[in-house]
């Protein structure tokens, strides 16, 4: 009996199953069965245990399997193969573990705003707050569902969040962890079968970031590119797209309220255009302020009864009165909200836009060595693309304590399974069909490396994405960075020209000359390693910064 069947058997059977409850239920439930508490605004707020307060990337697997295998870029250290018996022994154990519950919530969502490739989603959860994040964060079915190409390919999801997993029962086939245990969360997905289960994380990312994987993987075998990007419209229709990992601003610098978004987080580029994945946000909170962040702030605390609230705030200190401290991270400094996209002020119902005319491309520099804002070539713009430099920050996966500097091509790594070539073929197609002008936005460090210098200001960064957006740095006088292979503008409208360059920043320019050698010196090694044998072409490689 497929796995389909094995889900609507154990679901027919079970005495308390709720199929697609209002969100004022889901809110009661989490409420009455202490998932969550209400705070003083309204907002629900929750913690999770300590290894599941970000993704557990060693933690995430896909299913290798013949017909789909050859798809699928095994070098990467994020595509983790399971074998299909063991991916089966999860299944059978999240099946046996649900149906002990006292109750269920299945929710019924999909994937894209637009539903000519719209996914269906089944969730299957224990967990009340499982089930109101799907309907943050996921869509709604449309009416005319049966028009999208994956209407008959739908995918089934199990959440089992606060259970843990038999560790002896897995041995040899799971991680074995530091202290020689074998690991007892698993993170799985079955592409070929629409299968996947969340098994001991009960970080709500985990839900959304599974989902993200199959659409990334699923998408480029249609014809369309998922990249994961925010993206937003301007008074006269214009589409931007903004590109980054966690941590870079896409969420934040994406909430303007001169341009209506679409979305922040998750996005297709088809001949139609762009389309959100997703009906929601999940904004980091750590050291959020209203006057700087006024549209995530009104989204996350505006005042409300709870039932008609519902956004969930996750693993941020709250006091006994029910006040919120977005900057006390002695717990995480992942902390994080959702929310439903009404629940801001400037969006497109749609969530649907037409081909973009810019692409911002966000890195959080560490090294403080690169500036705010830079223009890319199309062969730069590809260069950039496959590297995907950036810095982890604090949080964002479990073990990260200070920024890291990374390499995550796609500016999303660890959710693009497929070869590179495929992503960056469909994006260098796309961008030089529609003219789309790329830029390069540093939201990192200034005036110094990390613990030297100082993050870049969001109003100032928010004053360059805005003249990118309106065209303003189009006109204007730029020198080349012969080491970084980037075009460095002279002057910004609204933006202290001194800051442009970033050497000027420094105290010490010999350590600046160093830091910024060795940064270059780590792009050429890294692109050697990861594309030195993937025919990329000469002129892009030409653009790779040390080289």
């Amino acid at each position: 009996m497929g796995y389909e069947n094995r889900i609507a058997q154990m679901l027919e059977k079970h005495s308390d199953v709720l199929y697609n409850p209002s969100r004022e239920l889901m809110i009661q439930e989490g409420v009455d069965n202490r998932e969550a508490i209400a705070s003083a605004t309204g907002a629900l707020a929750t913690w999770t245990p300590c290894d599941s307060t970000g993704r557990s990337p060693k933690d995430t697997y896909i299913v290798r399997r013949k017909e789909s295998e050859a798809t699928i870029d095994w070098d990467s250290p994020n595509n983790i193969p399971m074998d299909s018996d063991t991916f089966d022994m999860l299944m059978e154990d999240a099946i046996q573990v649900l149906s002990t519950k006292r109750r269920l919530y299945v929710t019924d969502r999909v994937l894209s705003a637009d539903t000519a490739y719209a996914i269906p989603v089944k969730t299957v959860s224990n967990w009340a707050l499982t089930a109101l994040f799907t309907d943050n964060m996921f869509r709604p079915v449309p009416v005319d569902i049966g028009r999208s190409i994956f209407a008959k390919r739908g995918f089934r999801l199990l959440v089992v969040p606060y259970d843990k997993l038999d560790r002896a029962r897995y041995v040899g086939r799971l991680r074995e962890l530091p202290d020689g245990q074998t690991s007892d969360m698993a993170v799985a997905m079955d592409f070929d079968r629409g299968l996947g289960v969340v098994f001991g994380s009960a970080y709500a990312g985990s839900v959304k970031k599974l989902m993200f994987t199959v659409m990334n993987y699923m998408l480029p075998g249609e014809g369309i590119l998922p990249l994961h990007c925010s993206a937003n419209e301007g008074p006269d229709g214009d589409t931007a797209l903004l590109l980054g990992l966690s941590g870079t601003g896409k969420t934040s610098l994406s909430a303007d309220p001169r341009r209506a978004l679409l979305g922040d987080d998750e996005h297709g580029w088809s001949d139609n255009g762009i389309a959100n994945f997703e009906n929601g946000c999940y904004a980091k909170l750590i050291d959020l302020r209203p006057h700087k962040e006024p549209e995530i702030w009104n989204a996350v605390f505006h005042d409300s009864p709870y039932l008609g609230h519902g956004a969930v705030v996750e693993n941020c200190m709250m006091y006994p009165w029910g006040v919120f401290d977005v900057d006390d991270d002695r717990y995480t400094p992942n902390s994080r909200a959702s929310y439903p996209l009404q629940f801001l002020s400037n969006v497109k119902a749609s969530s649907m836009g037409e081909h973009p005319k810019s692409i911002l491309f966000l890195t959080a520099d560490a090294n403080g060595v690169l500036p705010p804002v830079a223009r890319l070539t199309p062969e730069q713009a590809m260069l950039w693309f496959l590297m995907g430099y950036t810095s982890k920050l604090a949080g964002t996966e479990t073990g990260i304590v200070d920024p890291v500097s990374t390499f995550s091509r796609f500016f999303g790594e660890p959710f693009m399974p497929r070869n590179p070539d495929v992503y960056a073929s469909m994006l260098g197609e796309r961008m030089k069909r529609h003219g789309s002008v790329v830029y390069l936005v540093n939201t990192g460090w200034s005036g110094g490396p990390f613990g030297i210098g100082a993050r870049m200001d969001i109003d100032i960064t928010r004053a360059l994405v805005h003249c990118s957006l309106q065209g303003a740095l189009e006109e204007i006088e730029y020198d080349e960075d012969p080491l970084f292979h980037i075009q460095v503008p002279r002057s910004c409208p609204s933006v202290p020209p001194e800051i442009l360059n970033p050497r000027n920043t420094w105290e010490d320019k010999n350590a600046f000359d160093l830091r910024a050698k060795k940064l270059a010196a780590d792009f050429s090694a890294h692109f050697d390693k990861a594309y030195g044998d993937k025919g990329i072409d000469p002129s892009v490689i030409s653009q790779c910064p040390g080289k």
